[in-house]
Order: structure tokens, then sequence, then C-alpha cells
């Protein structure tokens, strides 16, 4: 959760996304915040007794983006037009973007350019009231499940792309530990709700199974 960084910088790529205070969405991400205080990364993915699926994905979603965000800000002094001339994650996996309404056809960009596009669109998402509903009695739409596994499957492409080319910058920093324990998180609460292909994971697979071997 986001109160991992609390004190670190506070430079973010984006704006932070904020969760209105007072609102149902708030009292879950504290009690989110309040189980991922206890260190068991497991429990603290599990869905509340009694809460709504669509609802704590959607308060972790904004969460992960508010994390994903402040990590890679991290690093944008690293991650330039010239050293990420393409957005890959390692030799093997590169990336093209589209979002099917302004770019159709997936074009190749710097991952700067990718990244950019790719956190403002969602965040375009993420501000839509009728995709991520805030108020209270406002019902989730049917396509929500999808829009947000297709969030997510983007967001670690972010996580990738810093893992594979500017983890040497992440250590010189002093943010692996936030890194990993970000990512850890991450891993757990797509696993335990199925949001992402295994496929789609792959950049990243030897990593994953180190970060989860010892809590299975």
């Amino acid at each position: 959760m986001s109160f991992l960084f609390g004190s670190r910088s506070s430079k973010t790529f984006k704006p932070k996304k904020n969760i209105p205070e007072g609102s149902h969405q708030y009292e879950l991400l504290k009690h989110a915040e309040a189980t991922l205080g206890s260190g068991n990364l497991r429990m603290a993915v599990m869905l509340p007794d009694g809460e709504d699926l669509n609802e704590w994905v959607a308060v972790n979603t904004v969460d992960f983006f508010n994390q994903i965000n402040m990590l890679y800000g991290t690093i944008t002094d690293f991650c330039t037009e010239e050293s990420c001339s393409l957005m890959s994650a390692g030799p093997k996996y590169e990336y093209h973007w589209a979002d099917g309404t302004n770019i159709k056809k997936p074009i190749k960009c710097s991952a700067p350019k990718y990244i950019d596009y790719l956190m403002t669109w969602v965040q375009d998402q993420l501000d839509d009231e009728t995709l991520f509903p805030s108020k209270i009695g406002v019902p989730f739409p049917k396509n929500f499940m999808s829009v947000a596994k297709t969030i997510l499957k983007r967001l670690f492409r972010v996580y990738a792309h810093i893992y594979h080319q500017h983890f040497d910058a992440v250590i010189q920093l002093q943010e692996e530990a936030h890194l990993n324990t970000s990512f850890k998180h991450f891993i757990f609460f797509v696993q335990e709700f199925n949001l992402i292909d295994r496929k789609e994971l792959a950049p990243l697979q030897e990593l994953i199974e180190k970060l989860t071997s010892k809590d299975r």
C-alpha cells in the first residue's frame, strides 16, 4: 500500500489518485493498510468478509496505480528516449501501445512515451465514475472486471520494465525493498483473484517464483 512509501520522496509521475475520505472505499483502503501492516501479504490480499469483490478490486487497483506512479517517478531521470528507445522488459519482450480509441493500431514507441500513454490511460479509467463509482449505492458496470484486468496487465508492464532495465538505478536510490514489497503485494493480489494470465507474467516469472515461494 502507498503508506509503505510515506516517508519517501513524494515525486510521482502522474498526480496521485485519492480515494475520498469518509467513503466505504476509504474504509476498505484503511482495512487493507492495517492487514498489510501485519506483514502477511497472502492474508492482506484476501477479500474481507462480507465485502463486494468489485469494490475490493477497485480500491486495490487505485492503490497499485499510486504505488507504481511513485516508483516510476523515482527513476524517470534514468528512463529516457535515448536509454529506452523501445518499451521492453529484457531482450525477449517488447510492448507496443494501443488503447483501442485514440490509438487503434499498436505503435512502437520509447519506454517513457509508452508509460506516459499507459498511466494517462489508467488515470482516465480510474476517473471515470461510470467505471469506478466512488459513491455508495452506485453499481459497478458489467464490464468492470475486464477493465480492471486490462489495467492490472498494463501496470505489470511498468514493473517489468523497471526490473529489467532500471534495477541498477533502483539499487542506487535504495528503493529495492520498496519495489520488491510493492511488486510482491501486486502479484499476490492478482494471483488471489486470477486477474492476469500467466503468459503475461512471463517477463518476471523467475522473480515471481522467488518472491512467492517463501509464502506458500
